[in-house]
Protein backbone atom coordinates (compact mmCIF):
# COMPACT_ATOMS: atom_id res chain seq x y z
CA UNK A 1 0.00 0.00 0.00
CA UNK A 2 1.29 3.09 -1.14
CA UNK A 3 1.90 5.66 2.43
CA UNK A 4 1.10 9.27 1.61
CA UNK A 5 1.65 11.92 3.98
CA UNK A 6 -0.77 14.64 4.48
CA UNK A 7 -0.67 18.05 6.27
CA UNK A 8 -3.53 19.72 7.36
CA UNK A 9 -4.00 23.56 6.79
CA UNK A 10 -7.24 24.45 8.28
CA UNK A 11 -8.61 22.64 11.12
CA UNK A 12 -12.28 22.09 9.68
CA UNK A 13 -10.77 20.08 7.09
CA UNK A 14 -12.22 16.84 6.20
CA UNK A 15 -9.63 14.69 4.71
CA UNK A 16 -9.84 13.25 1.15
CA UNK A 17 -11.44 9.60 1.69
CA UNK A 18 -12.42 6.74 -0.76
CA UNK A 19 -16.16 6.51 -0.93
CA UNK A 20 -16.18 2.19 -1.37
CA UNK A 21 -13.59 -0.09 -1.24
CA UNK A 22 -12.33 -0.39 -4.60
CA UNK A 23 -12.82 2.92 -5.44
CA UNK A 24 -9.29 4.51 -7.79
CA UNK A 25 -10.25 8.14 -6.45
CA UNK A 26 -10.25 9.96 -3.33
CA UNK A 27 -13.48 12.45 -2.56
CA UNK A 28 -12.13 15.71 -2.16
CA UNK A 29 -14.55 18.00 0.01
CA UNK A 30 -15.42 21.98 -0.12
CA UNK A 31 -14.89 23.98 2.50
CA UNK A 32 -17.06 26.18 2.31
CA UNK A 33 -20.62 27.38 0.69
CA UNK A 34 -19.72 28.73 -2.70
CA UNK A 35 -22.23 29.21 -5.67
CA UNK A 36 -20.88 28.81 -9.24
CA UNK A 37 -22.49 30.76 -12.22
CA UNK A 38 -23.24 29.26 -15.71
CA UNK A 39 -19.94 30.12 -17.44
CA UNK A 40 -17.66 31.14 -14.10
CA UNK A 41 -14.72 29.51 -13.06
CA UNK A 42 -14.46 28.77 -9.64
CA UNK A 43 -11.31 27.31 -7.71
CA UNK A 44 -11.80 25.62 -4.36
CA UNK A 45 -8.89 25.73 -1.77
CA UNK A 46 -8.67 22.44 -0.31
CA UNK A 47 -6.90 23.01 3.14
CA UNK A 48 -4.30 20.17 2.93
CA UNK A 49 -0.68 19.47 1.36
CA UNK A 50 0.30 15.51 0.44
CA UNK A 51 3.72 14.42 0.27
CA UNK A 52 4.44 10.83 -1.79
CA UNK A 53 7.21 9.42 -3.70
CA UNK A 54 8.56 10.72 -6.80
CA UNK A 55 7.08 8.49 -9.27
CA UNK A 56 4.04 9.53 -8.41
CA UNK A 57 1.68 11.94 -9.58
CA UNK A 58 -1.67 13.18 -8.12
CA UNK A 59 -4.55 13.79 -10.55
CA UNK A 60 -8.00 15.96 -10.04
CA UNK A 61 -10.89 14.31 -12.11
CA UNK A 62 -14.57 15.00 -12.15
CA UNK A 63 -17.25 13.08 -9.93
CA UNK A 64 -18.68 11.75 -12.22
CA UNK A 65 -22.65 13.13 -11.19
CA UNK A 66 -21.57 16.47 -11.45
CA UNK A 67 -20.75 17.35 -15.17
CA UNK A 68 -23.65 14.34 -16.12
CA UNK A 69 -26.24 16.04 -14.11
CA UNK A 70 -25.25 19.41 -13.88
CA UNK A 71 -22.55 20.59 -16.33
CA UNK A 72 -19.40 21.51 -13.29
CA UNK A 73 -16.10 20.24 -14.92
CA UNK A 74 -12.40 20.27 -13.23
CA UNK A 75 -10.15 22.12 -15.23
CA UNK A 76 -6.17 21.45 -15.06
CA UNK A 77 -4.93 19.43 -11.86
CA UNK A 78 -1.93 18.09 -12.02
CA UNK A 79 0.30 18.07 -8.95
CA UNK A 80 3.83 16.63 -9.33
CA UNK A 81 5.39 15.00 -6.57
CA UNK A 82 7.62 17.82 -5.48
CA UNK A 83 4.59 20.05 -4.90
CA UNK A 84 4.03 21.23 -1.07
CA UNK A 85 1.40 23.57 -1.36
CA UNK A 86 -2.29 23.91 -0.75
CA UNK A 87 -4.46 21.60 -2.72
CA UNK A 88 -6.87 23.10 -4.82
CA UNK A 89 -9.57 22.08 -7.06
CA UNK A 90 -10.67 24.42 -9.89
CA UNK A 91 -14.29 24.22 -11.21
CA UNK A 92 -16.10 25.35 -14.41
CA UNK A 93 -19.97 25.74 -14.96
CA UNK A 94 -20.59 25.09 -18.38
CA UNK A 95 -24.40 24.82 -18.01
CA UNK A 96 -27.27 27.22 -18.09
CA UNK A 97 -27.62 27.10 -14.46
CA UNK A 98 -26.10 28.25 -11.17
CA UNK A 99 -24.93 25.24 -8.80
CA UNK A 100 -24.68 25.73 -5.18
CA UNK A 101 -22.17 24.12 -2.70
CA UNK A 102 -22.50 23.58 0.68
CA UNK A 103 -19.73 23.08 3.34
CA UNK A 104 -18.79 19.24 2.92
CA UNK A 105 -20.24 18.33 -0.48
CA UNK A 106 -17.74 16.59 -2.58
CA UNK A 107 -16.15 18.80 -5.55
CA UNK A 108 -14.01 16.45 -7.24
CA UNK A 109 -12.03 13.13 -6.89
CA UNK A 110 -8.40 12.91 -6.38
CA UNK A 111 -6.36 9.75 -8.22
CA UNK A 112 -3.02 8.91 -7.19
CA UNK A 113 -1.21 7.30 -9.63
CA UNK A 114 2.43 5.77 -10.29
CA UNK A 115 4.07 8.47 -13.56
CA UNK A 116 6.49 7.32 -15.41
CA UNK A 117 9.28 10.41 -16.81
CA UNK A 118 10.12 10.00 -20.58
CA UNK A 119 13.35 9.98 -22.82
CA UNK A 120 12.42 11.18 -25.87
CA UNK A 121 14.80 9.18 -28.71
CA UNK A 122 14.38 11.45 -32.04
CA UNK A 123 13.87 8.91 -35.01
CA UNK A 124 13.27 10.15 -38.76
CA UNK A 125 10.23 7.87 -38.96
CA UNK A 126 7.99 5.52 -36.37
CA UNK A 127 6.78 2.49 -36.63
CA UNK A 128 3.62 1.60 -38.66
CA UNK A 129 0.26 0.65 -36.97
CA UNK A 130 -3.27 -0.57 -37.76
CA UNK A 131 -4.50 2.96 -36.81
CA UNK A 132 -1.52 4.69 -38.78
CA UNK A 133 -2.61 8.66 -38.62
CA UNK A 134 -6.21 8.19 -38.38
CA UNK A 135 -7.37 10.78 -36.26
CA UNK A 136 -11.47 11.13 -35.15
CA UNK A 137 -13.89 8.68 -36.75
CA UNK A 138 -10.76 6.47 -37.83
CA UNK A 139 -12.92 3.10 -36.73
CA UNK A 140 -15.71 4.31 -38.88
CA UNK A 141 -17.96 5.27 -35.92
Amino acid sequence: MLRVKIKKLSSDLKIPDYGHPGDAGLDLYSREDKTIKPGEIVNFMLGFALEFPGDYVALVRDKSGLPTKYGIHTMAGVFDSGYRGEYNVTLINLSQKSYQFKKGDKLAQLLIMPCQRAEFQEVAELSGSSRGEGRWGSTGR
